[in-house]
């Protein structure tokens, strides 16, 4: 158990050591899980906080910004209830996509990002939102405010990508997009999934940095 602490103490889980942002829901933290280059899908294993393989891309298509989510959130009850067609959240934190100019080619580093919209998808019937953010500070994309600056092949590219990424046979279910929403949707459910981590995660009063 020391041994534990001390490794908490210096390494921060990535998803409850960190906190959700500067300034949220408008400008949040984004924790890169993986980049434009991946043809693996990792994921952030929940009780160690590494990244770990999920699964091989089975697709030729990469992820066409990078991907990751908000620390400190939690999609359940709250996000649910702003997604009309979902039966519940898919207890996950809130992914997050973003667009710079600048390519980054590493995964396990957090940035700043500003959010400009929302993907909102439906996974087996739960809530998988994903927010859409421009990195902070960035020359080209600084100008995007909504995901209505965006270019409409992007974000048809990201339609794709999701809609497609999880197919791992000829007759797997895909993910359903529902429709694109703009900042405020997205800011909103920005503050739902909060709200989700700290009722799932702080309830009982203790350190949720601590919590697998």
């Amino acid at each position: 158990m020391d041994q534990m602490q001390n490794h908490l103490r210096y390494r921060p889980h990535p998803w409850h050591g960190i906190e959700a942002g500067p300034e949220p829901p408008r400008l949040v933290h984004a924790y890169v899980e993986i980049t434009p280059f991946d043809t693996m899908k990792y994921e952030t294993d929940k009780v160690t906080g590494y990244l770990r393989v999920d699964r091989p891309q089975r697709g030729s298509s990469l992820p066409p910004t990078l991907y990751g989510f908000v620390p400190r959130t939690y999609c359940a009850d709250r996000v649910a209830e702003l997604s009309p067609y979902a039966e519940r959240g898919d207890e996950d934190p809130l992914d997050v996509c973003v667009l710079t100019e600048r390519p980054i080619r590493r995964a396990e580093v957090i940035l700043e990002a500003r959010i400009i919209g929302v993907i909102r998808t439906l996974d087996d019937g739960q809530a998988d939102d994903k927010i859409v953010a421009t990195l902070d500070g960035d020359a080209l994309w600084s100008a995007a405010q909504d995901i209505s600056d965006v270019p409409e092949e992007i974000v048809d590219r990201l339609r794709h990508y999701f809609a497609t990424y999880k197919m791992a046979s000829a007759d797997s279910r895909p993910v359903e997009i529902v429709s694109v929403y703009g900042h405020t949707e997205a800011c909103a459910i920005v503050e739902a999934a909060m709200a989700d981590y700290e009722n799932a995660f702080s309830q009982d009063g203790t350190d949720a940095a601590h919590r697998p």
